[in-house]
């Protein structure tokens, strides 16, 4: 049962899309098992850039079977609207398939997620508002709507109704917004949406596990990373699922012996979106030119990323929870303009060198990096194809990050297009 599982080792943003995309053409089936449109990734095929929110990679594969799990939480509206984009780029989705047991985010999910944020004031933890974290919570208040709730008009009413007796009340009396009606939500998600979005609707769980069966190569793409896992991220800085590697048996419904492999992406420097604590982060001209020539702004918020050097001690700490077999390095390109880089190996915190990931919150929050620097190789690395042809300082950074991880480099990213990386484990 050949099945792989690639997931974000950072914060985010490390550009899982793009080589998600390059290990899909070897397989028969792309699985999303976590997270809602508050992840956004770009792939750039061909110069058209395709910005994907809920539609796993794989739909740019003709041969490949697009699949959103039971642990994603889905805004029909948003899925309709993001197919129609692809469709009428002339991407052909009709191998979507879309859990039953997934849970929906609806109208008051939004508001609440407004709210909520609004009312921490400075303590804020920057969520995206997509209203993700209400649908898990209710989800976890076993209270939430299914996909397959839009399918049986009486069941869905009825607990539409049972939510909106208490969450329109806290929406009403205790923020003072108007709550929403169970009409109009009825109307536009019965009558307008699912019609629209039941020809993808399938038990996706045996639609996997027939492919594991026959043989087929599958993977599962995380959204988010794994310090905004729920349990093992910088909490309460974090997403409100798992998207750790673990989080695919859940969120997909496989077991762990069905994976073989898994993929940990990193970019070649840090970023993190929002608020929480970030050692490496640069708040000098280097932070700034990261952000400029990376182009650092989200993919759906457009929200200005925070940046930072390259990051050992969370790399080790995600290369154990995670069982990673590989990394792929992206955005090496980035570096290419700088004298010197950096790569934080440890953290001094109150006079003691500590290095691994400090268990208590507290400390993170005041650690300061130990660096080790390195020479810059002053060289385009962008039309690069082949390990031979980096320059010796680029090689140089990779076999010391390979070093300090404890986990071999693979694949290295040079570029946003689709062929602009390079098997870095090649002869």
């Amino acid at each position: 049962m050949p099945a792989t599982v690639v997931v974000g080792t950072q914060w985010g943003d490390e550009g899982k899309g793009k080589f998600t995309d390059l290990v899909a053409k070897e397989m028969s089936m792309v699985v999303r098992y976590q997270g809602g449109h508050n992840a956004g990734h770009t792939i750039v095929v061909g110069g058209e850039s395709y910005a994907l929110q809920l539609v796993p990679s794989g739909v740019l594969y003709d041969h490949i079977t697009p699949v959103i799990g039971n642990g994603v939480v889905v805004d029909p509206r948003v899925l309709l609207s993001e197919v129609a984009a692809l469709e009428a780029k002339g991407v052909d989705c009709s191998r979507l398939r879309v859990s039953g047991n997934a849970h929906l985010i609806l109208p008051y999910h939004q508001e609440l997620d407004v709210v909520f944020e609004r009312h921490l004031g400075k303590n804020k933890l920057g969520t995206t508002k997509r209203g993700i974290g209400p649908a898990y919570a209710d989800k976890a208040a076993r209270v939430g709507l299914r996909v397959q709730d839009m399918f049986d008009p009486k069941i869905f009413r009825q607990k539409i109704e049972v939510v909106l007796h208490q969450t329109g009340a806290l929406l009403a009396r205790v923020y003072n917004r108007l709550p929403p009606d169970v009409d109009e939500i009825c109307e536009l998600y019965l009558a307008e949406c699912a019609p629209r979005i039941e020809p993808y609707v399938a038990d996706t769980v045996n639609l996997i596990h027939d492919g594991l069966d026959a043989g087929q190569h599958i993977l599962f793409e995380g959204a988010q990373a794994t310090f905004l896992d729920l349990d093992h991220g910088t909490y309460p800085f974090v997403t409100s699922s798992n998207p750790t590697a673990g989080g695919a048996c859940i969120g997909a419904g496989v077991g762990p012996m069905a994976i073989q492999r898994v993929i940990g992406i990193a970019k070649a420097y840090v970023t993190r979106v929002g608020s929480g604590p970030f050692p490496t982060e640069l708040f000098d001209d280097i932070g700034e030119y990261l952000v400029d020539v990376g182009h650092e702004y989200g993919t759906n918020t457009g929200r200005r990323r925070r940046t930072g050097w390259f990051d050992a001690v969370m790399l080790r700490h995600a290369a154990r929870i995670n069982s990673l077999s590989e990394v792929a390095i992206t955005k090496l390109d980035i570096l290419d303009g700088l004298d010197e880089v950096k790569v934080c190996v440890g953290y001094d915190i109150d006079g003691a060198r500590h290095d691994h990931l400090p268990y208590h919150q507290s400390d993170l929050h005041v650690a300061t990096p130990v660096y080790e620097t390195l020479p810059g190789w002053k060289t385009d690395l962008t039309e690069v194809t082949e390990r031979r042809e980096l320059p010796s300082a680029a090689v140089d950074y990779l076999a010391f990050l390979e070093e300090q991880i404890g986990v071999p480099i693979t694949l290295v990213g040079v570029g946003p297009g689709r062929r602009q990386f390079l098997h870095y484990d090649a002869a």
